[in-house]
């Protein structure tokens, strides 16, 4: 399976994920469970995390923790179906530290899928990504100095927000330093990272990252592209602004270019999300999302799991614009005295 198409299969399960999570935060009813269906959700996220799971000694914890805690009657109790999930996530994310291991409640039906979705079937779980929301970008500007500034909240397939993304590429190509807020990004797909990160490398490709999933023990790559539309944003300074709400793909954007030297972080540590993966259906109303693969990066051979991007210069998220705005004057004065 090609990078694109597993990624498609990853976004899938993350974007349901989103929409469950932003439901269940707003307009969301609850149901009641009882021990049967307990019973049934907890076989079987404990056997999926069992069979997939990424580290397979973490996995064997979360078994064993897990399998104690229905022994010892922790979950006999609940009868909400919200505070269950809340729960059941809670306590595997205590035992695994991992913040991509979910489990879900939909008060809606979640649907059954056979094979990959195509984007279109996909974007029916996430608003970010669709033309309404202009795919996650949110403001391109010129701020005084001549100093560009752009915020997006999520990194949309590029086969829908590629021409957005190269218009906003466009406006910002001849300011003399660049912004990009990442401070609310919450991650999304590999291809629009890659795309993105092209902007500010040559033709040469670069490699970005790899991916490592336990099925098949496969290893699959990401790079910048060769061919880009428009022209490329090189030879200036590129300041990235992270909060510890900066999450996933968000994390691997600044951690990439963080590593490559081309960046500048400002801000706060990312949230330690490092771990791509799949969303299993338990029945009609829950799901997990269990990480079945980590990112390692060619250079450092680690990522940010549990540990987050490190800013190079640590402000609180409030203060990283303004932050970010005056070092990049300081540096403009230095080059054009």
């Amino acid at each position: 399976m090609s990078i694109m198409n597993r990624v498609l299969g990853i976004i899938l399960s993350l974007v349901i994920s989103c929409s469950i999570a932003a439901n269940e935060n707003k307009t969301q009813h609850d149901m009641p469970i009882n021990a049967a269906l307990r019973t049934e959700i907890l076989t079987t996220l404990i056997n999926n995390i069992k069979t997939d799971y990424v580290i397979l000694d973490v996995g064997a914890r979360i078994q064993k923790t897990m399998n104690e805690n229905i022994a010892n009657k922790k979950y006999d109790h609940i009868t909400s179906a919200s505070e269950f999930a809340l729960q059941i996530t809670n306590d595997l994310q205590s035992i695994s530290q991992d913040k991509h291991l979910e489990l879900f409640y939909s008060h809606e039906t979640i649907p059954i899928t056979e094979g990959e979705l195509s984007i279109a079937e996909q974007l029916k779980y996430h608003p970010l990504a669709t033309s309404e929301n202009n795919f996650g970008f949110n403001e391109v500007s010129r701020l005084e100095g001549n100093v560009g500034y752009l915020s997006f909240n999520f990194f949309a397939p590029p086969e829908l927000a590629q021409q957005t993304a190269q218009a906003a590429m466009a406006f910002l190509a001849h300011t003399d330093a660049l912004i990009i807020d990442l401070r609310k990004n919450g991650g999304g797909y590999p291809g629009m990272i890659a795309f993105l990160a092209s902007y500010f490398f040559g033709p040469e490709p670069v490699h970005l990252n790899d991916l490592h999933w336990r099925k098949d023990n496969k290893v699959e790559q990401l790079w910048t592209l060769k061919d880009i539309p428009g022209d490329r944003y090189l030879d200036k300074k590129l300041y990235l602004l992270t909060s510890h709400e900066t999450f996933s793909g968000a994390e691997e954007f600044a951690y990439d270019l963080k590593v490559l030297k081309r960046a500048i972080i400002i801000g706060e540590t990312t949230a330690g999300g490092a771990h791509p993966g799949e969303n299993y259906r338990i029945n009609d109303h829950f799901s997990i999302f269990i990480p079945t693969g980590r990112a390692v990066n060619p250079i450092t051979k680690t990522n940010w799991e549990k540990t987050g991007v490190q800013p190079d210069i640590a402000v609180s998220q409030d203060k990283a614009l303004q932050t970010a705005h005056a070092l990049a004057l300081q540096e403009l004065l230095k080059r054009n005295k």
